[in-house]
């Protein structure tokens, strides 16, 4: 048993095979890279919140204190 002959008239048009347009064994052209894709833009209505933002500071000043009178006791 030997395969079909494929018809001609009833061939794809050249740039509809794949599914994709295009041939197989063909690559791809690449997308296009004009859109951001992440929707529209919206502004940011809210920040970080007064409370966890006093925290770091007084963090990172108890930390500075700390490493300043090392610092200091280290020099006696």
């Amino acid at each position: 048993m030997s395969a079909p002959v494929p018809d001609p008239d009833r061939q794809p048009p050249p740039g509809a095979l794949a599914g994709r347009g295009m041939p197989p064994g063909e690559t791809p052209e690449g997308e296009a890279s004009t859109g951001s894709g992440a929707g529209p833009y919206r502004p940011l209505s809210r920040g970080w919140g007064k409370g966890p933002l006093v925290l770091i500071c007084l963090l990172a000043v108890v930390c500075a204190l700390f490493f300043l009178a090392y610092a200091i006791i280290l020099n006696l």
